[in-house]
């Protein structure tokens, strides 16, 4: 395990006649909309004629540049800097702990201050390199409602939704890590893709279900995608969701991201039980949203999640008829060894019947990888994802192998 880490906040800089409160009272700039942010600016006096270059300046050193402290904001005059430093912050979460595998996967327990009369919240983001390309998954909640049968983060309870704000930290936190921004350099034996970004595709699919938070989802990621800002490529973007049909369509019309459905089962009486949220939203329901997704073709697929689990949804028939479910969908079916976690009562299926399995969907005509173990010494799977209250002590956590996400999004 990595020693713990910490980022510093500086001081709350006094002014003359405003109080200036501290870092965890005052709004964020990270996260607002353009529109947003120009009001925002407005109500402290700039005045009209300057709202949007101000808005633009800001833009290019929050989401081009990086900075997370507004006295790097070289071409912005001093009284200026000392309005924002007053009203605003753009500080980064704090790193609870950093974890690193040794096949280089990064999980980050980050703390965001209270909100309100809250308390500090603790959520979890995790980092996998591969060749050619960085995969960051971001958390979208605090805990999960969906109770899944077989999900480790589903028996943590929802504490609240996390903000724009919070979830682009989580990608600015993870591009100043990984030396990211512009003449920043990778720290000296961190594993990350050799040319290019570092941070190149983001999943959200980390604790939460991102669709039950979307008005914060749709503004985190259209700022992520941001032709003049992050600029991440859409088809480099994917949303994975447990099946909320009314907003599926919303996803597609309002965000235009790349589709993920954790699935898991080809019978509505077994999905159900696995993914309890089917019995709001059937497999028929959900099938027709994804069919009227935008833009589908065998360059744009929709990723279907399939967690294998003995005895449970492996057998050969359970195959056919998820070929014959799919059938007329541009699709990708992903197939999840399941990770165990203390408590379970599923098991993975056997190796042998996984390969059967994805055999025979290969032979239907859909790709269908097995994922590769990634993290498996930090616990940093799909599904294992826990905030610090609940989290296994570091025993258990070496004891059970985990995979992570990986070979989400286009190569564009």
């Amino acid at each position: 395990m990595a020693s713990m880490d910490f980022l510093n906040t500086a001081d709350p800089v006094k002014a003359p006649v405003v109080r200036t409160l501290p870092a965890a009272e005052k709004p964020s700039l990270i996260g607002l909309s353009r529109e947003d942010m120009g009001r925002a600016l407005a109500e402290k006096g700039i005045p009209e004629r300057q709202v949007k270059m101000r808005v633009s300046q800001l833009w290019h050193w929050l989401y081009v540049r990086g900075v997370s402290d507004f006295d790097d904001m070289a071409n912005i005059s001093k009284d200026m800097r000392e309005m924002l430093k007053t009203h605003f912050t753009i500080a980064r979460p704090e790193i609870v702990e950093e974890q690193v595998s040794a096949d280089g996967t990064r999980k980050w327990l980050l703390r965001f201050p209270p909100r309100g009369a809250g308390r500090p919240v603790e959520i979890e983001t995790v980092y996998i390199p591969e060749e050619g390309r960085g995969t960051l998954c971001i958390s979208s909640q605090v805990g999960c409602t969906l109770t899944c049968s077989f999900c480790h983060t589903g028996t943590q309870k929802l504490v609240r939704n996390l903000t724009a704000e919070e979830i682009l930290a989580q990608l600015l936190l993870a591009r100043d890590r990984l030396g990211d921004f512009p003449d920043r350099d990778t720290p000296v034996g961190m594993i990350a893709p050799a040319e290019g970004r570092k941070v190149s595709n983001i999943v959200m699919m980390g604790m939460g279900e991102p669709l039950y938070n979307f008005e914060n989802v749709k503004t985190a990621l259209l700022i992520a995608t941001d032709g003049d800002g992050l600029s991440l490529s859409r088809r480099r973007v994917t949303l994975s969701t447990s099946g909320i049909v009314p907003e599926i369509y919303r996803t597609g019309s309002e965000i235009g991201v790349m589709l993920a459905i954790s699935l898991h089962a080809v019978r509505d009486d077994l999905r159900d039980m696995l993914v309890p949220i089917n019995k709001k939203y059937p497999l028929k329901d959900l099938l027709e949203a994804c069919r009227a997704y935008p833009s589908l073709s065998n360059a744009r697929r929709i990723t279907f999640e399939y967690v294998m689990l003995k005895d449970v949804n492996d057998s050969l028939e359970d195959a056919k008829l998820l070929t014959q479910l799919l059938k007329g969908i541009p699709a990708k079916i992903n197939l999840i060894p399941f990770n165990p976690w203390p408590g379970t009562n599923y098991q993975c299926s056997d190796w042998e019947q996984i390969e059967r399995f994805a055999d025979f969907i290969n032979q239907a005509g859909y790709a269908s990888p097995i994922r590769t173990p990634r993290g498996r010494d930090i616990l940093a799977a799909c599904g294992q994802l826990k905030s610090e209250s609940e989290r296994m002590r570091k025993v258990d956590r070496m004891a059970f192998e985990a995979m992570m996400i990986v070979g989400h999004g286009e190569d564009d």
